[in-house]
Formats: structure tokens, C-alpha cells, sequence
């Protein structure tokens, strides 16, 4: 037993020694790879991060320099009036900015600045922000009682503005505001009582089923005038007036329905909330019911309330785009794309009325493309694609007379071109046109390949619109296999419709000067043989128009002619036959138009249009019917006729090279040259062209395209061409017409429209050319000519005609101001031609009246005074006109400006002598009055100009005795009795100053 119980131990204490050996061995060998650490390293560690802090440190220390100095410089820039550049600034510094102290200083500076750009909703945010930091910083919460003022928010800017009135009481521009902001409130309150007794009024007689209709449809018409108004358009929308407004619409009376809708349309005008409250309650199924009534009036009334819908809707869904790469725009929201979607669905439905189709498309066209390339989500476009080009294709490939497919008009197919070509422009990769093809070109496969005729021309129909709109489209369509055959051998057909259809497809497929060509060489004889011997004169006339195309092939090129001589010209009288053959239908009198539009490429066919009245007659006659698709054609001819396209002239060393290689150099017709055009000019004034150019400028239509306003831009940039037509054509409704050409057209387009209000402002009144608020609206496009990529003629009348308007009044060297027109300005002042350089030196002369320009001339770091006195010393006598006048104004308007002037040039003394000896009346004037500022300003100044050659120029001028000249007397007499008052000279009888200094 103890034996046993010594082995035991044994054998346990050996197990524990094992155990100890292995933990000292794990032990042994993990110690092996940790080294030992001393203190010095322990040091270095500390060293380093002492280094990171300091580093650190100074990066923060290094942005708050650059912060405050990026503040400084801003508020240097918004002293001297150069307030985007102190914006830019207060921006950068806000983005260095650690300090919310600091931070809340620069959203106060940024505030004023966005305050001076109206651009009020940003003032109200950063004021807003300076105040989350600093509730009781006076200026940013009287700037955002002013932004607030501006945005109408009434009742929040008179609490702002009493919180600084209680801060400052004694401040006069708070209690000001204060009281101003009172006024309003209490006028407003009291418009409101009125405006609600009204309201209550018009809806008892609406509700009143007894009432007389007379007196219930006066009672519908002053609901839209009270809706024009702010108050009353709230008053009708807080009393259930859109229940009411419902009811109305379902009304059979036309009157009242107008009514109503022109009511709704008062409501939803720029008020979002309201919008969508109008589009829940209503409902998009009654309204597109409306629109798609057969009444024309009501459809397109029912058409113009819901642009106005879509416009308030997306008014509040475009964000502040901050750079370049980050310009991405939100989706619309699921209400748009719904009433997207209800318009779609109108498309193919037979209920709709042809005008209600076309104002749905109308719609489409004004609200899915993008309206600037810069904005890179076209997301909008696809999904209309991916949701509705098949029904877009079904209603552009009815063929109404054999077809029981929606009820079309006669604009349908062409606005279903322009909207297919609108949604194709707007894709941006290879990937998406190819979907764009493929979707199309399976639509017209499956009914080109199905069993029926009807099927075959449902698809050659198609293809018609589509080369009508996307051309590539329609032409990779147009070479599927066996399509060309079809339309061949159906011209051939002794059905007319099916004649009809195939001659358009072959007319709009001779477009391509490779299958111009292959239809000249294989399908001018049938052409002729349907013109010859057709009996129905629709055929006959697209026959001809096919003719007409093809002859055109050449262009404006005299040497490439692709008929015998004299063939064209018979062309062109059958089209001016036909297009004034009043018993003809308004289509085949259009495609008469058509004929002519190819035709009068060649000068002869112009020349004997030009002579025909009653075809010029019978043309604008069209040009003012519902029949929107001849538009295009009517501008294209007049462009050809007044040969207002571009025509690049070739270099003449080029040309004589391409004579010697034996290539063909283009000729120009004898009758294009500028005699001949003149001559034309005058004789479509007389016929009453600009009359027909503003009825189509006038026309809401996706046929008025924007190559459609771009030939009419050109076609009145031709007619104000002389300078006694102008008169004419302002009379006549061109100034007004032109406006919506400057800002709705292709890039092209907008220049001319801006060219010719510039050259109607140059020479006539511009209060008169654009009477009332139309005269500020003039203002934009002719800035926008002063851009690099304008020719130096259009720049040089751009700045006459803005120098027209910058001396009509204060407000609209405002607007100019607004607009960013001074910079651009100054710019041209150092331009090299001397007529441009001299344009933009007299539109300084007079924007010079305004205060805010003036303080531009303050800034000592600029060479604003320097160039404007070293201009006045030039040779060029109409710059020194207008330098001089600048000066004038300038030195009297700004007394502290005087003293500097002096330190310009060292010749500044000369220049001023030189301008009182000039010749030239109007010089020496302006040079008596900058001596007469200089002399009221300072004494030393005057004392300067009395020891020079000048006491003895104003003598002689303050003696003169001529009538005309007396302006010039009485400033040099001015001059010698300051010199009087401030002592440096005596009068004659020695009763007054004191001796000469000299």
C-alpha cells in the first residue's frame, strides 16, 4: 500500500515537471520574437506625434489664413460693385472655413451678395444659416426680413424686421421697412375681405341653376379674371372652387367650360402645392377627357391648362447645379410620369379627337426632351420610348381612309415626325439610337412581312413619318429588304390611296443624294407618267413635288442642273397654278408649296414668284390657315427667295486649283447677286410678308419647329437688311414676333432673331418698337451678341442697339446690369476694329449714368479711368466723343475720381487742351466740362490747370459770341469764375481774387 502510494506521487510530481518544461518552452520560444524597448524609442514615438500635430495645426492654421483672406477679397469685390466675384469668394471661404462663428459671417456676406443678383430664396437659406449660429445678428436677419420681402412672405419679413426695430430702435432704414411691410399686410388683408366677397358672389350665380345663362356665363368669366390674381386665385381654392370648377367642365355649353378651364389655369400658374392638389382631385382621366374633346377651342384650352400643370410641377424639381461634373438632376416625380403616361395612352385611342391626339402629342413634344444638352439625364426620354413608341408608330402609320385606326387631322403625321425626331435627338449613345432602331424597325417588319395590303401600307406609312422626322431611322428602314420594291409597284397601283401613300414615301425618300440619284435614274419616268396622266389631282401634285425634289438636287449650285433647261420652270408654274387653284383641297394646295420650296433654289423660279402676287397671296394665305405642316415649306421658300442662307464663299486661290485639276467649282446664279435680291425684298414687303411670318411665328404647334423658326429668323434678318424697311416691318408685328425667335429656335436661329432686333433698335425708337414691357425683354438677346462666336458685325450692332437702350432710362440700364452686360462691354473697349472698339466706348457713355456702374471706376487696382482718358486723346473723333462724354459724366457724378486723374498719364494735361482746341463743337464742350468737375473738386487741381496753357483757352472760349456755341461759353465762363472763387486770378477791374500764381 505505501509502495503504491509512492509510485503515485511519482508519477505525479513527473507530470507536473512535465507540464512546467513545455509552458517554459512556449514561453522561451514566443519571448524570442519580441524584441526589447527602450527609451529612446519610446522618445522618438513622441517626437513623431508632436510632429503630426503641428503639421496638422498648420494645415488648419494655413486654411484659416486662406479663409479670411479669400473674406477680405470678397469684401473688396463687393465694395467696387463686382458682386458674382465676391460671391465666388465668400463660396471658397466658406468651404475653408472651420469656425462656425466665422462660417456665420461669410453665409451674412454671401447673403447681401445673392440680395444684389435677386436671387432671393438663397439669400433667405444663408441668412437663414447665419442666424442658426448667431440669433442675434442684426444684419443677417434684416437681410433675410429683405429676402423674405422680396419673395412675398409678408408676415415672416414683418417679424424680422420688428425683432430689428426692437435690437436698433433708432435705426431709420428698420422702421422704414417696418412700416412699408406694415402697409402691404393691411392692403393685402383688405384686397383679401374684397376678394372673398367676389368670389362668394361668382360662385352663387354658378351654383344658382335658376340664374339667367347670360348672367351665369358673365359670373364664369370673372372667376378668371379673379384668378389672374394672386389673392383671388388663394380665395378660390380655400372655398372647394375646384369642386365647383368640376362641375363646370361638365357643362355642355362651350362658354363655360372655357371658363373653367381658363379659371384652373389662373390657379395652377406658378403654385405648385396647388397643382398637385387640382391633379389628385380632378383627376388626369377628366382632364384628358376634356382635351380630347372634338370642340378645338376646349381641346386646346384643355391643352394649355395642363402645360401649365407640368410647368409649376417641375418648377421646384431642379436643384442648384454645382459644377461641371456633378450636373444630375433629380427624376421626375411618380405624379408627372403618370400624367405622362395618361397622354400616351391618348395616342392610339379612338375616342380621342383628332385635335385632342394632336395636343397630347403637342404636350409630348414640349415636355419629355430635355430643353438643354448640359442637363445629361434624358432618363425621361427613354422611358417614354420604353412605354410609348410603338403607340407613337401606330398613330404615325394610320392611313385614315382605308384604315379604322383613331381619328386623325391633317397635322397628326407631322407632329408624330417631329415628336419621333425630338425623342431621337435626345439620346445620347450608339447603344440607345440602336434600341431606338431596333424597336422601329421590328414595328415595321412585323406588319411589312403580315398578311394584307392593309398591313404593307400601314408599314411604307410609317417609314414615310420616320424619314419625315429621324431620318437615319426612317432611311435603315427604307433598306429593308423588298421596301423599295413595294413602293415602286404600289405607284403603279390604280387605288388612289394606296398611289398616295407610296409617292409621299418615294417624295421623302429622294431626300438621301444617293437614292436621289438611283430614283432620278430609275423612277423619273413613272413620276412623269402619274403627273401626265393621273386624273386625280392629288396624285398629280405629289407626282410633281417628287419631280420638284429631284430637279433641286443641285441646290443654289447654277452648274449642276439636274433637267433640261426651262424644266423647272414649268415645274414651277403648274405649283403656283395649283397653289392658287382655290378649289383645290388645303393639302394638295400644301404640297404645291412643297414643289416651290425645292424649286426656288434656281434664281429663275424666285424671279417669277417674286412677279406672281396672287401666288404670294394664296401663299401667305396658307401661311395663316390651321394647317400647320405647310410651315416648314413656306419658310424655306421665303429663305430661298431672299437668299438668307448661309453661302460659304470659296478662296479664290482654292477655286482656281479646283479649274486647273478639272473639278467642279460651284457657280452662282447671275439673278442671286444683291441687285436681284433687293429687288425681291421690296416686292414680298408689298405683298404682306411680314403679316404671314407673324402669323407663323404665332402658330402652337410641334410643326413650328425649331428649323422651322430658325428660316423664319432668317427670313426677317433679310428684310431689315435696309434701313428704310425697318419702319415696315415694325409696324406690321416683326419686333413682337421677333422675341420668342430670340429665345425659342435652334442656336443659328437665336442669333439672327437677336441680329435683327438689333438692327430695328439701332434705327428706330426702341419705346416705340417694343412698347411697354416688351422693351426689357429686348435686352437678353442682344447681350447674348456679344459673345466670340459672333461675327464682329454682329458684336458692333449688338452695342449700338444696347446703346440705344442704356440711355432711355435707369431701369433698363438695370436689366442691362442684370443681365451681365457691362463686362462684356469693357471688353469691346479694347477690341482692335475701330468702329467696335468706338460702339462699346459710347454704350459705356451712357450705362456710365448709373451709380452702380460708376462705382466700378472706383477700384484703384483696375485701369477702368486710365483707358477712358487715354481715349479721349485718340484720333479716331468718335471714340474721343465718347471717352470724353464718359469723363464728363464721371468727374461730375463722382468728385473723388478727379484727383486720381492726374496720376493716369503724364500726357493728361495735354489731352485736356487738345479737347478744348478741337474743332469739333461737341469735343470742345465735353473738354470745358471735365475742366470745370476737375476745377470744383480740388483747389490744387485747379490751381494746376491755371499755370498751364488752359487759363488762357478758357478766355478765349468764354468770349465766344456764336449761338451754337454757347454751351461751350457757358462752361469756360463757368471755369474762370471758379478760378475766381478759389483766388488764383483776378477779374479785370481788380475788385475780386487775388494775383496769379503762377
Amino acid at each position: 500500500m505505501v509502495i503504491l502510494n509512492r509510485k503515485k506521487r511519482a508519477v505525479q510530481k513527473h507530470n507536473v515537471i512535465n507540464v512546467r518544461r513545455r509552458k517554459e518552452s512556449r514561453k522561451s520560444k514566443y519571448s524570442t520574437h519580441i524584441p526589447k524597448i527602450s527609451p529612446a524609442f519610446y522618445f522618438s514615438i513622441g517626437l513623431f506625434i508632436q510632429f503630426l500635430y503641428d503639421d496638422c495645426t498648420q494645415v488648419q492654421r494655413k486654411m484659416t489664413q486662406d479663409s479670411l483672406a479669400l473674406k477680405e477679397e470678397g469684401n473688396n469685390l463687393f465694395k467696387s460693385g463686382d458682386v458674382q466675384g465676391a460671391l465666388s469668394c465668400y463660396t471658397k471661404a466658406l468651404k475653408l472655413s472651420e469656425g462656425e462663428s466665422e462660417s456665420a459671417v461669410l453665409y451674412r456676406n454671401r447673403c447681401a451678395c445673392y440680395l444684389k443678383l435677386n436671387d432671393y430664396n438663397k439669400a433667405k437659406a444663408d441668412a437663414s444659416k447665419a442666424l442658426e449660429t448667431d440669433p442675434g445678428d442684426i444684419k443677417a436677419r434684416f437681410r433675410r426680413a429683405q429676402a423674405l420681402h422680396k419673395l412675398g412672405q409678408l408676415d415672416q419679413a414683418f417679424l424680422d424686421s420688428q425683432k430689428c426695430a426692437q435690437l436698433e430702435p433708432k435705426n431709420k432704414t428698420f422702421q422704414d421697412l417696418l412700416r412699408q411691410l406694415s402697409a402691404e399686410i393691411q392692403q393685402k388683408a383688405a384686397q383679401l375681405s374684397s376678394t372673398d366677397s367676389r368670389v362668394q358672389q361668382m360662385f352663387k350665380l354658378l351654383l344658382d341653376n335658376s340664374a339667367q345663362a347670360s348672367e351665369r356665363q358673365k359670373a364664369a368669366q370673372n372667376l378668371v379674371v379673379i384668378s389672374r390674381e394672386d389673392a383671388g386665385a388663394e380665395q378660390i381654392f380655400r372655398n372647394d372652387g375646384v369642386k365647383l370648377l368640376q362641375k363646370l367642365l361638365e357643362s355642355q355649353q362651350e362658354d363655360i367650360v372655357l371658363s373653367a378651364l381658363r379659371t384652373l389655369v389662373g390657379l395652377c400658374t406658378g403654385h405648385q402645392s396647388r397643382t398637385m392638389a387640382i391633379v389628385n382631385e380632378v383627376g388626369m382621366d377628366k382632364l384628358c377627357g376634356v382635351m380630347g374633346s372634338a370642340v378645338s377651342s376646349v381641346s386646346l384650352s384643355a391643352c394649355h391648362l395642363l402645360q401649365v400643370m407640368f410647368e409649376a410641377l417641375t418648377q421646384g424639381m431642379n436643384k442648384e447645379v454645382r459644377g461641371k461634373d456633378e450636373a444630375i438632376l433629380p427624376e421626375p416625380s411618380r405624379e408627372l410620369r403618370s400624367m405622362l403616361h395618361h397622354l400616351i395612352d391618348m395616342l392610339p385611342a379612338s375616342c380621342v379627337s383628332g385635335p385632342g391626339r394632336d395636343s397630347a402629342i403637342n404636350l409630348l413634344v414640349k415636355q419629355v426632351p430635355r430643353k438643354s444638352q448640359k442637363n445629361p439625364d434624358n432618363s425621361l426620354s427613354l422611358w417614354v420610348i420604353d412605354q410609348g413608341l410603338k403607340k407613337i408608330l401606330e398613330v404615325a402609320g394610320t392611313v385614315p381612309q382605308i384604315m379604322d385606326g383613331p381619328p386623325l387631322t391633317d397635322n397628326t403625321s407631322m407632329n408624330c415626325s417631329v415628336l419621333l425626331n425630338k425623342l431621337y435627338d435626345d439620346l445620347k449613345s450608339d447603344k440607345e439610337r440602336e434600341n431606338f432602331n431596333k424597336l422601329c424597325e421590328d414595328y415595321i417588319q412585323y406588319h411589312f412581312q403580315g398578311s394584307g395590303l392593309e398591313s404593307k401600307l400601314r408599314a411604307i406609312q410609317t417609314v414615310s413619318v420616320l424619314l419625315q422626322g429621324p431620318s437615319d431611322v426612317g432611311n435603315r428602314t427604307l433598306e429593308m429588304s423588298g421596301m423599295m420594291d413595294a413602293v415602286i409597284s404600289l405607284c403603279a397601283s390604280e387605288n388612289v390611296t394606296h398611289q398616295q401613300v407610296a409617292v409621299e414615301a418615294l417624295i421623302h425618300a429622294a431626300g438621301k443624294a444617293k437614292r436621289a440619284s438611283f430614283i432620278t435614274a430609275n423612277g423619273v419616268a413613272l413620276l412623269k407618267d402619274l403627273y401626265k396622266k393621273s386624273e386625280n389631282e392629288q396624285i398629280r401634285v405629289r407626282a410633281l413635288v417628287g419631280l420638284c425634289k429631284l430637279g433641286s438636287a443641285g441646290g443654289t449650285d447654277f452648274s449642276m442642273k439636274q433637267f433640261a433647261e426651262g424644266s423647272t420652270l414649268k415645274l414651277a408654274k403648274q405649283c403656283r397654278k395649283w397653289l392658287c387653284n382655290d378649289s383645290l383641297p388645303p393639302t394638295s394646295r400644301r404640297w404645291a408649296v412643297e414643289g416651290l420650296a425645292y424649286l426656288t433654289f434656281d434664281a429663275d423660279v424666285k424671279e417669277d414668284l417674286v412677279e406672281d402676287k396672287n401666288a404670294l397671296q394664296a401663299m401667305f394665305q396658307l401661311a395663316k390657315s390651321e394647317d400647320k405642316t405647310v410651315l416648314f415649306a413656306i419658310g424655306s421658300t421665303l429663305v430661298n427667295c431672299t437668299n438668307s442662307y448661309d453661302v460659304e464663299k470659296p478662296d479664290p486661290q482654292l477655286v482656281e486649283l479646283a479649274k486647273y485639276a478639272k473639278q467642279h467649282v460651284p457657280e452662282e446664279h447671275p439673278k442671286d447677286a444683291k441687285p436681284f435680291v433687293e429687288k425681291r425684298l421690296v416686292k414680298l414687303l408689298e405683298a404682306g410678308v411680314v403679316s404671314a411670318l407673324v402669323c407663323m411665328v404665332k402658330q402652337e404647334s410641334p410643326a413650328l419647329t425649331d428649323t422651322c423658326r430658325e428660316s423664319i429668323a432668317r427670313v426677317f434678318l433679310a428684310l431689315v437688311e435696309r434701313q428704310e424697311d425697318r419702319g415696315m416691318v415694325v409696324a406690321q408685328g416683326g419686333g413682337k414676333a421677333l422675341l420668342p425667335l430670340a429665345s425659342e429656335s435652334t442656336d443659328v436661329g437665336k442669333i439672327k432673331a437677336a441680329q435683327a432686333l438689333a438692327r430695328i433698335a439701332i434705327t428706330s425708337n426702341p419705346e416705340i418698337a417694343f412698347p411697354g414691357e416688351r422693351v426689357y425683354e429686348v435686352v437678353r438677346p442682344l447681350v447674348s451678341l456679344l459673345a466670340l462666336d459672333c461675327s464682329l458685325l454682329q458684336n458692333f450692332e449688338a452695342l449700338m442697339a444696347l446703346t440705344n437702350l442704356a440711355g432711355i432710362s435707369d431701369r433698363l440700364r438695370q436689366k442691362l446690369i442684370k443681365e451681365k452686360a457691362v463686362p462684356k462691354v469693357e471688353g469691346y473697349m479694347f477690341e482692335e476694329h475701330d468702329l467696335v472698339r468706338a460702339a462699346a466706348t459710347e454704350c459705356m457713355c451712357n450705362l456710365i449714368l448709373n451709380p452702380e456702374v460708376q462705382k466700378l471706376y472706383l477700384n484703384t487696382d483696375s485701369d477702368r479711368l486710365k483707358l477712358l482718358v487715354l481715349y479721349s486723346g485718340e484720333d479716331d473723333e468718335r471714340l474721343r466723343k465718347a471717352a470724353a462724354g464718359t469723363l464728363a459724366v464721371l468727374t461730375g457724378e463722382m468728385p473723388e475720381l478727379c484727383a486720381r486723374i492726374p496720376s493716369t498719364t503724364s500726357h493728361w494735361l495735354e489731352i485736356l487742351q487738345a479737347l478744348l482746341l478741337s474743332d469739333s463743337q461737341d469735343l470742345c464742350h465735353r473738354g470745358a466740362v471735365i475742366t470745370m468737375n476737375l476745377m470744383q473738386a480740388e483747389r490744387s487741381l485747379a490751381e494746376k490747370l491755371m499755370e498751364s496753357e488752359v487759363l488762357e483757352i478758357l478766355s478765349v472760349l468764354a468770349k465766344g459770341t456764336e449761338a451754337s456755341r454757347a454751351p461751350v461759353t457757358r462752361a469756360a465762363q463757368r471755369c474762370l469764375d471758379l478760378a475766381l472763387e478759389h483766388g488764383l486770378i483776378r477779374s479785370n477791374d481788380g475788385k475780386t481774387g487775388g494775383e496769379f500764381q503762377p
